[in-house]
């Protein structure tokens, strides 16, 4: 019995992990020099204290030509708030690259929580309008994106800035320009909790009780609501590009159902794809497309 259990918990900690891990090669692999030409590489810039409070920062030596639509990509990768890398799933920023963007991908703490995963993206911005002199990056057109945690992460603080009880505030000369989520969670926090925590496998059970670790059991509504960013939505929020399959079994389609109907209040400026067939993580094929789709969102912001 012990051992089917420790199978399981090997198995579902896979899951988890090739959720985040990137299906491409990594940039090094498979365009290293290229980049190289084209970027700055800076790699593990700390912006805080703890070991896990790095980024990597692409600086583009081709930004200034992209002027007005010079954004600069903020990325932040999955894997529960508990595993995973910035180097896991740089899938995810190289069509950025290949379009001479600025880019950040960065490193959060994990184990700790939901809280301080959130606290740190605003701390890595802030601290990148502290050193700006020397990274000139256009913190005015900030595009916050991410997979899974990251993508809940990047949407808590991408919406909650217009409000009076902002808990995640930035620099006030910090604009986030707009978000993109890549199946993160929106709503429903309290669903996704209990769909970790009951789980039968331990390690997805102990995903969850991390999601709060100062809370035993289920955590309360009044905690829960500070971390969906439908509880901050409003007709003023940045545009938001949402992508979610319906095959997701970590967080439920229903869970999205009532943000994307807020969304599609106004289809011209952000855009939902829903891919029916698709699991937590898109292939390859799905987030070729979805890039297609989401040049054309940045070319409208």
């Amino acid at each position: 019995m012990n051992k089917s259990i420790n199978f399981l918990n090997l198995v579902a900690l896979a899951i988890i992990i090739s959720s985040c891990t990137p299906k491409l090669t990594s940039i090094e692999d498979k365009a290293d020099e290229e980049v190289s030409m084209r970027y700055k590489i800076l790699k593990d810039v700390s912006y805080g204290s703890h070991e896990e409070q790095v980024m990597d920062i692409y600086l583009s030596k081709d930004a200034k030509s992209l002027r007005p639509k010079n954004f600069t990509i903020v990325f932040l990768h999955g894997g529960g708030y508990y595993v995973s890398d910035k180097s896991k799933e740089e899938r995810y920023i190289e069509p950025y690259l290949k379009k001479g963007l600025n880019v950040v991908n960065m490193n959060y703490r994990l184990k700790q929580g939901i809280s301080p995963a959130t606290e740190d993206l605003k701390n890595a911005l802030n601290f990148l309008y502290s050193q700006n002199a020397t990274y000139k990056l256009d913190l005015g057109h900030v595009i916050l994106t991410g997979f899974s945690a990251g993508a809940h992460i990047a949407s808590n603080v991408g919406t909650s800035q217009n409000n009076s009880e902002n808990p995640f505030e930035l620099n006030s000369n910090i604009r986030i320009a707009g978000v993109i989520n890549f199946g993160g969670i929106v709503d429903g926090l309290d669903v996704v909790e209990k769909i970790f925590v009951d789980h039968e496998v331990e390690i997805m059970r102990t995903i969850g009780n991390a999601f709060f670790p100062a809370i035993n059991g289920y955590t309360p509504n009044e905690t829960i609501s500070i971390y969906e960013p439908i509880t901050y939505f409003d007709r003023d929020d940045p545009p938001l590009f949402l992508w979610h399959g319906g095959k997701d079994d970590q967080i439920p389609p229903a869970t999205f159902e009532k943000f994307v109907r807020l969304l599609n209040k106004d289809k011209q400026k952000n855009i939902v794809i829903f891919n029916p067939e698709a699991e937590h993580s898109p292939t390859n094929e799905v987030l070729e497309d979805s890039y297609h789709k989401i040049f054309v969102f940045l070319d409208n912001l």
